[in-house]
């Protein structure tokens, strides 16, 4: 917009900068009629510019003396500029006598309030060396009678009051008091120390002193003294008090072993109850005292411990180590209700974390039973989370001296999972298979369960024991018999597929004989697989949980070396072949029924009629074996959609390929063959559900493999029906309705339709000219997608075929 709009807004068109005449005109008459009021519009706009003009005339006329009288006022606020000017320098110049005035007045108060300032700070100097002085002469009195309880008040308040000297050390006076101080800091602590010795002498066991106030308050002024005092009074106590235990479990006596290490444990609960009851009161409460005795004797019995497994390592076994590992672990958990462990490394204690809740199933009680079956559940949003236990402080301080000797529990439970293996199969053959458990969905064995409750047992104790190397070694004893469990129990107890066709002949297929048709596998042996792969997906969930639970159990800096993905990829494997077990066997079962199909004469075939024989086999296989398969997989719905989806890959293609082999064929043959092509095509579609009281929707991903299959296959029919002349009709109807530009499938086609080699030559090559030009990217044209042929595309004869199908189904 011009400036003149932005400062004054107008809705007048004429005011506009793009102003166009033609379209005002157009706007103001735009219809023939509406120029009957033309005299009307050309009136005002006149009236308009003749308004225009008088406002013209009248600014003009003002303008003229617009510069006259501007010279003027620039001249008036030029000469009040020059009087406000004066003004200005006249008040500064006020100021600046007024501020050199406030100086001489201010200079004499300035002065009284140093003055009054340095004397203050002498006098409180002052004060304070007197009360340096005389503190000090009261020190060093007080320390000579030992009245260690106004020494501890005294000396804390000489420290402070010391401290603001600093700055005065230079003064000979200051520091010979600061000298004097830090000898009577020295003789203090040189005299507690030898109180001390005296009421407890590090030689001999024998407590010849006991609890008293001098020593009571002497702790009070090691508190204010070098922290090295103090530590060495805490030192000494501790190294008396447990004297007597380091001479009755000497490494030579009998009660040292660790069949007896329970005694240990009790002289030091008898211990910390006398302490408390003798010398209580004796120590400060922030000395910790209880604490520091109890981690100092799992210090040295940590050290004894090991010293005494080295010498007698041979004789170490694994109930006797566990035993001693399940008393040390429970001992440390009574330290971890009796203390905070303010006393350990660092002197802090690092609260742990609480992590985020975890869906893990073994998060079960794990002091609880051990024989309790892991269950894998799904996490429900609405229950609470347990969360985990806070870490024991205390944890391994004794027991780390266990773990060099872990090797020992490891062997142990390679060698009892290795009997526990020959067990499950020894059981497995004397047992045989498990019965149909069609009710819950298929029987997982009985061994998986016991296994991972064997597992869990394990890791709980382990855990206890160590969360460092053992682990991994553990996990890697789990990683050996799981795939043990993989291939004997589960892969090695698959039926085996054999070359028997089940009595089936082209005969019997012929003359509708079902009755002597036979499955491959029997009942139980179909049951049998839906059992493996039932209790194969079992181990792989719970592999995946045992997985994350010995990753939280495992020493952060070890969790990268807990991976059992290989253990679960073995029983993804065992899935899948038990899923291609079951497919072969039901796709076996069809062989003879479209072996049967592409050897009838189908040339000969006079009339449509019901479906043929053939078909009627295929769904009695499909009906005798899909529900058996489906109840017994009816826990694990996604890998009965895999079994579908895989069968369905795999027959639809070698029924397409038996279709090929159908030739030559008539016209009512091809008729006959795509009523049955339709009636297959209806029971795949129904399969999942096929036998079934409770009718499901066929899951999407399988519906349009049958759809895309077997419409494929009905196309393949349909182009036989159409007729071969003209050829340039038919070869586009092909390439049309098949989307296929394989000259094999071409050359199929016409073999189906009888063909002569030499018609068949010059079709091959009018084919090769009608191909369409290959889309950019290099794509197959044989993977376009089918698309539907049209009305006026399929022949009468194809329209007359689909209301009979429609009609007799």
């Amino acid at each position: 917009f011009p400036p003149s709009l932005q400062v004054f807004p107008s809705q007048d068109p004429l005011d506009r900068a793009d102003f166009n005449a033609v379209e005002y005109i157009n706007a103001l008459f735009p219809t023939e009629q509406s120029l009957a009021n033309i005299d009307e519009v050309v009136n005002k706009i006149r009236l308009k510019i003749r308004r225009l003009d008088d406002n013209i005339r009248t600014v003009v006329r003002g303008q003229t003396n617009v510069g006259q009288d501007g010279r003027q006022a620039l001249e008036e606020a030029q000469k009040a500029i020059q009087q406000l000017f004066g003004k200005i320098k006249d008040i500064k110049d006020k100021a600046e006598k007024s501020e050199q005035m406030v100086k001489e007045i201010t200079r004499d108060i300035k002065q009284l309030d140093h003055a009054k300032r340095h004397l203050t700070t002498s006098i409180t100097t002052l004060n304070h060396l007197h009360m340096l002085a005389g503190g000090v002469d009261s020190l060093e009195a007080m320390t000579r009678r030992r009245q260690y309880g106004e020494v501890a008040n005294l000396l804390q308040g000489v420290v402070n009051v010391l401290e603001h000297f600093n700055k005065y050390m230079g003064i000979p006076q200051i520091r010979q008091l600061s000298e004097r101080v830090k000898a009577a800091q020295n003789e203090l602590g040189q005299q507690i120390l030898a109180d001390f010795e005296e009421a407890f002498p590090s030689q001999g066991t024998k407590r010849t002193g006991g609890p008293s106030n001098v020593l009571r308050d002497a702790c009070l002024v090691a508190n204010v003294l070098d922290p090295r005092i103090k530590q060495e009074i805490i030192k000494k106590f501790i190294k008396q008090h447990l004297s007597e235990y380091l001479v009755l479990f000497q490494e030579n006596q009998d009660v040292a072993w660790l069949d007896k290490i329970d005694r240990r444990y009790a002289w030091i609960k008898r211990q910390l109850v006398d302490y408390e009851e003798k010398y209580g009161r004796m120590f400060p409460q922030e000395w910790c005292m209880t604490e520091r005795i109890a981690v100092e004797f799992c210090h040295v019995t940590r050290a004894e411990l090991s010293k005494i497994m080295r010498t007698r390592a041979k004789e170490i076994e694994v109930k006797l180590l566990l035993f001693a590992i399940q008393r040390t672990t429970n001992f440390e958990g009574f330290l971890a209700k009796r203390f905070s462990g303010c006393t350990l490394a660092d002197g802090t204690v690092k609260k742990p974390e609480v992590p985020p809740p975890s869906t893990n199933p073994f998060l079960e009680d794990e002091t609880g039973t051990e024989t309790d079956e892991i269950v894998i559940e799904k996490s429900d949003p609405d229950k609470p989370k347990k969360p985990k236990v806070p870490d024991n402080p205390f944890h391994g301080i004794v027991s780390k001296c266990f773990e060099p000797h872990l090797y020992v529990y490891i062997e142990s439970q390679d060698k009892n999972l290795g009997e526990l293996i020959d067990r499950f199969v020894a059981d497995f053959k004397a047992q045989g298979p498990p019965k149909p458990n069609v009710d819950e969905g298929g029987a997982v064995l009985p061994s998986c369960a016991d296994l991972f409750v064997y597992y869990k047992k394990c890791m709980v104790q382990c855990s206890q024991l160590s969360t460092g190397e053992p682990m991994i070694a553990l996990t890697t004893i789990f990683q050996k018999y799981l795939r043990e469990y993989a291939w004997k129990i589960l892969s090695g107890n698959l039926p085996k597929t054999t070359s028997s066709s089940g009595g089936l002949t082209i005969t019997s297929l012929l003359k509708e004989k079902e009755g002597s048709e036979v499955a491959k596998f029997t009942l139980e042996e179909l049951c049998l697989i839906c059992s493996i792969l039932s209790t194969a997906e079992y181990c792989l969930a719970t592999t995946q949980q045992l997985e994350e639970k010995l990753k939280e159990k495992v020493d952060t800096s070890l969790v990268e070396r807990i991976n059992l993905t290989g253990e679960m990829d073995t029983f993804s494997i065992v899935i899948s072949n038990s899923i291609q077990l079951l497919v072969q066997d039901l796709d076996a079962a069809c062989d003879p029924a479209l072996t049967a199909m592409s050897k009838m004469q189908w040339q000969n075939v006079e009339h449509v009629g019901d479906q043929s024989p053939y078909v009627t086999s295929v769904i009695l296989h499909i009906k005798q074996n899909v529900p058996i398969i489906r109840d017994n997989l009816a826990s694990t719905r996604k890998y009965f959609t895999q079994f579908c989806i895989k069968f369905a890959n795999s027959f639809i293609p070698k029924f397409i390929n038996h279709l090929f082999k159908c030739k030559p064929i008539s016209m009512v043959g091809a008729e006959q063959l795509l009523l049955d092509t339709h009636s297959l095509k209806m029971v795949l579609l129904d399969l999942p559900s096929i036998g079934s009281q409770v009718v499901r929707k066929a899951p999407a991903s399988y519906t349009k493999i049958v759809v895309k299959g077997m419409t494929r296959a009905e196309m393949i029919l349909k182009v036989v029906m159409a007729p071969h002349e003209p050829p340039v009709v038919f070869v586009d109807n092909y390439i049309k309705l098949l989307a296929d530009c394989s000259t094999d499938t071409f050359q199929k086609i016409l073999d189906m339709k009888g063909l002569k080699r030499s018609e068949q030559s010059s079709m091959l090559d009018l084919f090769r000219l009608r191909l369409p030009a290959p889309p950019p990217g290099g794509d197959n044209p044989g993977s376009l997608s089918l698309s539907a042929p049209t009305p006026e595309q399929e022949s009468s004869r194809i329209r007359k075929l689909e209301k009979l199908i429609k009609k007799r189904l």
